[in-house]
């Protein structure tokens, strides 16, 4: 390799290091949940397939990946002991490369949200706020294992589940849709707190009170099955009350293959709290989309 070769290297930021930092595998939730919300909404999505695609991309690529850059440039030392081998710690982006382009992302959510209006752009600023928040310091809020995933169940999943569905209607959503998009992000908070196992030795060494670090792998797996849990019986309960009884029976069953899941994850909750995010999250949202489609045109109370 020469030597200017090696030169660039340190200088720019290599592409594939940039794909990783925005972590296209976490894109998935927001990018479910604006469809849930579409859905939910009653609105057809071939009346605005624009709405559709742009609110998708927005929700995803765009300030996912914002908040994911932003957490790793904020999270370099945290990284540089559990993960070396992570984009800015490994030097694969070098610099404030990491900082210019959470920065540059941010920019650009606020640019893509107002093409969606005024509730999408309100949503957007929401968004990237709840990002920076949580990773940035003074404030963050990932210092703490209660507030730091909480804030980020309601910016995955009731955030873009709530701009899907005003996007479409161009207006302020049901109290019926509200509620569910809130307990759905409420449950995520479950989900969030799972992930943090990956980052346990890191995190207590730089003093991030994550709940696997302050309660322990167990007690917090224990935790974390509950905050999912309870959220969903009560969506379950309020469908049938609804009329709905078979989107109801359908959301049962998602939550008694969850059950499963989760005594699989408490044989060994470190080592299998990877295991679950892969699969018992996988009935929590089609949970989330058979409610959505228990939604339409329901009306308001």
């Amino acid at each position: 390799m020469s030597v200017t070769g090696t030169i660039r290297e340190r200088r720019y930021p290599e592409p594939a290091a940039m794909l990783r930092l925005i972590k296209p595998i976490t894109w998935f939730p927001p990018m479910w949940a604006y469809l849930c919300g579409v859905i939910s909404s009653g609105v057809s999505p071939m009346e605005n397939l624009f709405l559709v695609i742009l609110g998708v991309l927005l929700a995803g690529p765009i300030v996912c990946g914002m908040s994911q850059a932003a957490n790793d440039w904020c999270d370099r030392h945290v990284d540089a002991i559990n993960e070396p081998d992570r984009p800015i710690p490994s030097g694969r982006i070098p610099g404030r490369w990491g900082l210019w382009i959470a920065l540059a992302m941010s920019a650009l959510s606020l640019f893509v949200g107002w093409q969606l209006g005024p509730w999408g752009f309100g949503a957007t600023v929401l968004g990237v706020l709840a990002a920076w928040a949580y990773s940035a310091e003074p404030v963050r809020l990932k210092r703490s294992g209660w507030s730091g995933p909480g804030l980020v169940g309601l910016s995955y999943e009731t955030l873009p589940w709530f701009t899907g569905a005003a996007v479409l209607s161009a207006g302020a959503p049901s109290a019926e849709i509200v509620i569910v998009a809130l307990l759905y992000g409420l449950g995520a908070h479950g989900i969030m707190t799972l992930n943090d196992f990956k980052a346990l030795e890191g995190d207590r060494q730089m003093g991030v009170n994550s709940l696997p670090v302050v309660l322990g792998p167990r007690r917090a797996a224990q935790v974390a099955c509950i905050t999912m849990t309870i959220p969903q019986l009560v969506v379950l309960i309020l469908l049938f009350l609804w009329g709905k009884p078979l989107h109801a029976a359908g959301v049962t069953t998602m939550l008694a293959l969850q059950f499963w899941a989760m005594t699989v994850m408490f044989k060994d909750p470190k080592g299998k709290a990877p295991w679950y995010n892969g699969t018992g999250v996988l009935f929590y949202v089609s949970g989330m989309m058979i409610s959505a489609f228990a939604l339409r045109n329901l009306g308001a109370f």
